[in-house]
């Protein structure tokens, strides 16, 4: 059995599976001009620390790219810092494991965690008021998303969930919080789980991302028995003009 579902795999192939233009055991630069705009250049370093960067042709001009040139990630970072273009902070990726997923499709949810609607609104805007703006901001957890989960604990809403397709995709981006007094009760991890089998039901992915320096949120990611992928870094539109 493969460890991720094809549906994983496919997705980060349409854009790193392109054009090589340099290759060897740790690095690999790919050109794809059907890259978006947003995501003309990323890079993604996988679980097994192979380091896969894809551009656009414009920007492979903009670095100046030849393949007389000796070619190494620090050269290709180093050639992004001189054409002054920046990327985000990483994003550690996390995805079940198709081993994992089964166990998700089949686990009974508890009696506390249900799917929110607009009815809940109410309950919703009151556990917004009791959370921080930066708790609110690292999360993005919206009522209004595709779908969203919640975890009752003494007549309140104690943890929230929601998600969104991703792009066109069949990937499903999960936020998720949890008040601070509720913390290390295991609310979060279920309502991952059960968001997710919500999502698998749906014939989606579920996809959980955070910065990699969000130690509570990876270890919530790894105790929900999610299983690392990469870490992804994308183009910030605090670059120059590149056109």
């Amino acid at each position: 059995m493969t460890l991720f579902s094809q549906t994983i795999t496919d997705f980060w192939g349409e854009s790193f599976n392109h054009d090589v233009f340099y290759s060897d055991d740790h690095f690999h630069c790919i050109i794809n001009p059907h890259l978006e705009e947003n995501r003309r250049v990323m890079v993604l370093t996988t679980a097994d620390d192979k380091v896969y960067a894809v551009i656009t042709p414009a920007i492979a001009t903009k670095l100046r790219l030849s393949k007389e040139q000796p070619m190494t990630e620090e050269i290709f970072r180093n050639k992004l810092h001189t054409a002054n273009i920046l990327l985000h902070d990483a994003d550690h990726i996390f995805y079940f494991t198709e081993e994992e997923k089964g166990k998700v499709c089949t686990e009974i949810t508890a009696e506390n965690i249900r799917q929110l609607n607009e009815q809940d609104a109410k309950v919703f805007s009151e556990f917004e008021g009791s959370a921080s703006e930066q708790d609110l901001d690292d999360a993005y957890v919206e009522l209004d998303h595709w779908t969203v989960f919640g975890s009752f604990a003494e007549e309140r809403l104690a943890c929230a969930s929601s998600m969104y397709p991703w792009g066109s995709s069949k990937l499903a981006d999960l936020g998720v919080l949890t008040l601070p007094q509720f913390r290390g009760q295991g609310h979060a991890r279920k309502v991952v789980r059960a968001i997710s089998q919500y999502a698998y039901g749906k014939g989606y992915e579920p996809q959980y991302r955070c910065q990699l320096d969000n130690t509570a949120s990876v270890s919530l990611a790894k105790a929900s028995g999610l299983t690392l992928y990469g870490q992804w870094e994308v183009i910030s539109p605090d670059s120059q003009d590149l056109s």
